[in-house]
Parts: structure tokens; sequence; C-alpha cells
């Protein structure tokens, strides 16, 4: 991609498509949502501009500051959004950049050959959701600025002084009457620049944060790319080989880079980017690694007597087990599927990266015999797990609803059999169970407890998990089955329910629930069906007077309005069991006055490094995990 440093990039290279109201009427459909998630969202559309200059390989440096007032600073030492006149709109390209839908060197005029963001819409919908945005460019020897208050323009494009730099710096504050929260979040940036820091092999982003009480700086480098990424993934677990495999190649024009590594876990975690999005639904460039992984192992485990004559080939479930990688492909024209970017549809990357992989693949493996050992008796071991986990699966199918009576035993079952009218609560212990089925609406609310904690799935293989009698009584409630047996449109209920006392051992339940579905039904929490309840944790009353309170600051503000004085008589509710059923009906579970809170997965790089840092088997990162969010813990039973 080398050529693209000789190629101009003008006023001329900005191409029009359409203007810009539509973006403060309905900004959900240009960032997500007007909540934490879209508020975030653009930080990263301003700086995906920056990262497309870095891949046209004109800049080195970017810096994300938060400031003091929440708004926001993105600086690179790129070439600068070009300054010049555009010649058929008549303002500066500076302007028609930030002012217009769809304008930018992204559109066939010349100024990227591959590049990233929300189909260029990005600057101009974070000016338009912006109380004010100011930009500065330095190109040609000359600064110049220019300021806006919610999309709108401030006077021209103006010179302001000299300078021997070239690059962007825009301020912009997002606003108060788009936005339902505007403090942002260090630690989600820090995530997303982490990411892309990987991606871009060597591009350094520095972020800070600026606010009072809040101040720190982290910086991202990384020469090793996606192969840092990948050591970087397994920190938390125990790799099966030391050297990473990983390789770079261009075929026709696409940039394919692949890292892999096998850890000593039982889960695949394959993470796949087109032009530096998170393709969450994956794509043919995934069907392409996937298959070029599967042949490439079981070629070399026929050739290496690992496998026998009359063996069975190795399934892709098998060779995946205990897998990290990352495929990242960078193309001149991404076809990404729905409006969320989240799979990859170019048809012709399947097969650049099933010959790359292969390619690569094998050489690597017959270049190192011990690391080819270790990833074969893995997968065969994987394959004997399947097949006696493919017996354990089928004690839980359920064979018709005429038999729900006998499966599982502990499960009140609801009487409506349309899936989209009835939830289940998975409830901690028999006796918060026994209030939850005399208080629940029998109609639409089914009623599954669990004695004690369940299997940490993160250290255990399927045939194990599917031994362990909870589980099995979970998959049988839920008709979904598990692993090759999954389908989401057998699913009994459309609300999953976790609902665990407000304590230590719930919160705990609660993850080792999490950790479940996370690992073995994600499809659950894709189609949005997991639920976690919200049980109160004080009682208020005084006099006539009783409120349910949901926490502290919320109990603090009720304790301000009514008085502290000594009428007022405080319940703590420490477990569900001690609520009677009218309280746990009218409290928790009641459609017309509960709070739910619906399980939704943003990232999820983010989300398997949180489950194989605390459920894993290293202590030393839980263990640094829990001192630096110690003084964050609220309701500690002692």
């Amino acid at each position: 991609m080398e050529e693209q440093k000789n190629q101009s990039y003008g006023a001329e290279q900005i191409q029009v498509l359409e203007g810009l109201e539509a973006v403060r009427k309905r900004p959900g459909m240009y960032i997500g949502s007007t909540g934490s998630r879209g508020l975030h969202h653009l930080v990263y559309e301003v700086i995906d501009n920056s990262i497309d200059e870095a891949l046209a390989g004109f800049c080195d440096n970017i810096s994300v500051t938060i400031n003091p007032d929440n708004s926001v600073t993105v600086k690179d030492d790129g070439r600068g959004i070009p300054v010049g006149i555009h010649p058929k709109l008549k303002k500066s390209a500076v302007e028609v950049a930030l002012t217009m839908l769809h304008a930018g060197g992204k559109f066939g005029g010349g100024g990227y050959k591959v590049s990233g963001g929300l189909h260029g819409v990005g600057v101009a919908v974070v000016n338009a959701l912006s109380e004010s945005l100011e930009i500065q460019v330095h190109q040609d020897g000359q600064i110049y600025t220019q300021s806006y208050v919610r999309g709108k323009p401030l006077g021209k494009l103006t010179p302001i002084g000299k300078t021997n730099k070239t690059g962007t710096t825009i301020t912009f504050k997002p606003d108060s009457q788009v936005f339902e929260e505007l403090e942002y979040d260090f630690e989600i940036l820090e995530h997303r620049i982490r990411e892309l820091a990987f991606l871009n092999k060597g591009i350094r982003i520095t972020l800070k944060d600026e606010r009072e009480g809040m101040k720190q700086k982290k910086q991202f480098h990384y020469k090793g790319g996606i192969v840092s990424f990948v050591e970087y993934l397994n920190k938390n677990r125990e790799p099966l080989h030391k050297k990473v495999f990983g390789f770079e190649v261009e075929k026709e024009g696409t940039l394919i880079e692949v890292a892999l590594q096998y850890n000593d876990t039982y889960t695949e975690n394959v993470f796949t980017f087109a032009n530096n999005i998170n393709t969450q639904e994956g794509g043919f460039h995934l069907s392409g690694f996937r298959s070029a992984l599967t042949r490439c192992i079981n070629d070399y485990g026929r050739k290496y007597n690992f496998l026998k004559e009359n063996d069975n080939n190795l399934s892709g479930e098998d060779v995946r087990e205990g897998i990290t990688a990352i495929v990242s492909v960078k193309l001149t024209d991404p076809q990404f599927e729905g409006q969320t970017k989240t799979k990859l549809g170019n048809t012709e990357v399947r097969g650049l990266v099933d010959q790359a992989v292969s390619e690569n693949l094998t050489y690597f493996l017959e270049e190192n015999p011990n690391i080819g050992k270790a990833i074969m008796n893995k997968a065969i071991t994987a394959a004997r797990a399947r097949q006696a986990a493919k017996k354990a699966r089928e004690l839980t199918r359920r064979k018709s609803v005429l038999e729900s009576t006998s499966l599982p035993g502990k499960l009140a079952d609801c009487s409506e059999k349309d899936p989209s009218l009835s939830e289940i609560f998975i409830v901690e212990g028999d006796s918060a169970g026994g209030s939850a089925k005399q208080g629940r609406d029998r109609a639409t609310m089914a009623i599954l407890p669990l004695r004690g904690k369940i299997l940490n799935v993160e250290k255990a293989r399927l045939d194990r998990i599917l031994s362990t009698d909870t589980i099995r009584s979970l998959i049988t409630a839920l008709g979904v089955g598990i692993s090759d047996d999954f389908d989401i449109e057998k699913a009994r209920y459309h609300k999953v329910i976790i609902m665990t006392d407000a304590d230590v051992d719930g919160a705990h339940i609660r993850t080792l629930l999490l950790t479940f579905f996370y690992r073995y039904m994600r499809e659950l929490i894709d189609a949005g069906y997991l639920y976690i309840a919200q049980p109160p944790l004080y009682k208020v009353s005084k006099g006539s007077f009783e409120q349910y309170v949901y926490s502290d600051k919320e109990l603090d503000k009720l304790l301000d309005q009514i008085g502290r004085d000594g009428k007022i008589n405080l319940q703590r509710y420490k477990g569900l069991g001690e609520m009677n059923p009218e309280q746990l009906w009218e409290t928790t579970m009641n459609p017309e006055t509960r709070t739910l809170l619906q399980v939704t997965l943003e990232d999820g790089i983010m989300a398997d490094e949180i489950f194989s840092k605390l459920m894993g088997d290293k202590v030393l990162p839980r263990r640094e995990f829990i001192e630096e969010n110690a003084r964050k813990v609220r309701n500690l039973d002692i």
C-alpha cells in the first residue's frame, strides 16, 4: 500500500452525496443510541478519520484528551483535512466534510484506498450532535481554524498563523439536548483505542483524562500488531505454545493479517476485523479462516499419523478448542451487511483468506513440530470429549411439549405456549423459589430454582459441564439445546431472567450463570432474551408511608426528602427468601412495577477479557482487578 503516499489529497477529492438535517432528528440511526454507547461513538468517529490517515501512510501519532468540561480533543499529525475551496460548493473542503453527510475522501475521489468509520458520515455526524465543535488544520505552512454550534458554522475557515507541521485537531462537546448522559468513561475509550493500536501496527495513540480527580494518561504503541493483540488476549490464560503464529500478506489488493495461539482453556475466541471495524457477526473472512484451519490441522494429523487411517477427520469445533485468533482484512471496497457493519459480505475475501492461511499455517506447523504436536493432541482430546458431550446432550433434549411435566423436576412451567409471551425466572435456592412460585403470574411466568452454585464453565469442558444436574436442568428448561444442537428458534421463553439475592453470594451465582450463557448460549444474549432482575435493597417505612429502594444513592435521596429522624424503619433485604410472595411480586416480578436489566454484548473482546480474568485459572490478574476496583464496591456483606 506504499503507492498511496504519492497520491494527492485536495478539495477535489471530497465527494458530496447529501445534507445534514436528519442527524439531529434521528441521532440513533447514525450512532446507535443517545445513551453511553452513542456518546462514546462520537469519539470513535473522529479517531477513525485519523486512523484512515495512518492507513494511507501519512499519520504516526494520535492523541485523545477528555477535557475538564467533558469535551474531547482528537489531534493527529496527518495531512490535515483539505482547506481548499470545493469546486462545486464554493466553500472550504473542511466545511463540506463537517456539514454534509457522505462527504469525504472515501467515496471514489482518490483520497483513500482503505478506510473505516460509518460510511464516511462520521465527522459530520459528530458536528451535528455537538453543542460546539472547533477544528484546527495545520497545512501548507498555515494554521486554519473554524468553529461550529450544533453543526452550523460561525464564520468561514480562517488562517490564524504560521506552522511547520501538518495535521488536524478537533475539539467537540456533545449536545446536552441530544444525549441522556455526558460523562465519558475512560475505560471504554481505552479499550477501543488499544484495539486500534493493535490493528494498526506502529501507530502511537495517547489517551489523557484531564477531569478533576480523574487525571490519568496512557499510551498505546504495538510494533507487533495483531501478534501482540493475541498475546494480550491470552495474558489471563496459559498458552499451549509460547510462539504466536502470525503473518501479513497482500493478495489481489486486500491486506490479510492473521495471528493465533492456542491455550489450555476449552472455548474458542476468534475475533475478526475489516478495515478496523469489529465484524462481530463474522463474514467471509471468518469462514475462509475456519475452513483453512480445519483442513490444515487434519492434513497435518494425517501426514504425521496423529490421525490413523480409520479415524474420522477432526471437526471445526475440535480444532478451534482453546484457540485465540485475530483475523484482520483491509480492502478497498468493503461490503458490510446490515447498517451496523457487523458482517463482511465480500465473497472474494473467503478464498483469499483461505489460501493465505493454508500456505502460512502449513509452513508454520512444518517448521515447529513441537507446536504441531501440542495442537494435535489438544484437538484429538477435544474430539473425544465432544463424543462424550454428545451422549450427555441427548439426555437434555426435550422430546415434546407434552412431556413438560417431567422435565425438569423443579421447573414450575407456565401455561402459555407462545415463547414471545413467556418468561422464566432462574432463582437461587428453594426458599426464594417457593416465594417466586407462589407470587408469580402462572399464565406467563415459569420458575426454575437452582440449588447452590453452578459449575464454573470457564474451567471445564462441555462433557463435564453436561454431567452436572443443575446445568442439564437449565438447558432442558430453556429448550434451545447446546453446542452443535443449539437452535434459538426452539427457545421456550423469550425472557430468561436471572433472579439472585442482592449480596455477595447472589452476585457470584449471577456471574457463574452469565459466564455459562456467554460461553455456551451467546445467541440468547444476541437475541436480547437474557435479563437480570433487580430486587430492592431496602424497605423504608415511616408511619403509613412505605417505599422500596433499589440503591444506596436512591436511599440517600429518599431520606433527604422524608427526614432522617428516629421514626424511620429501615429494612435491609439480604435475600429474596426474606420476602413473602406478595412483596417479591410487587418489587421484582410484576411487569408493571419491576426493573429488569437487559444483558447486551456491545464488545465481545472486552467481555472475553473480563470473563477469563474473573473466572479463569490465573490468580494474579484477578487479584490485580480486585485491587484496582476495591474502592468502587458498595453493599459488601461481611
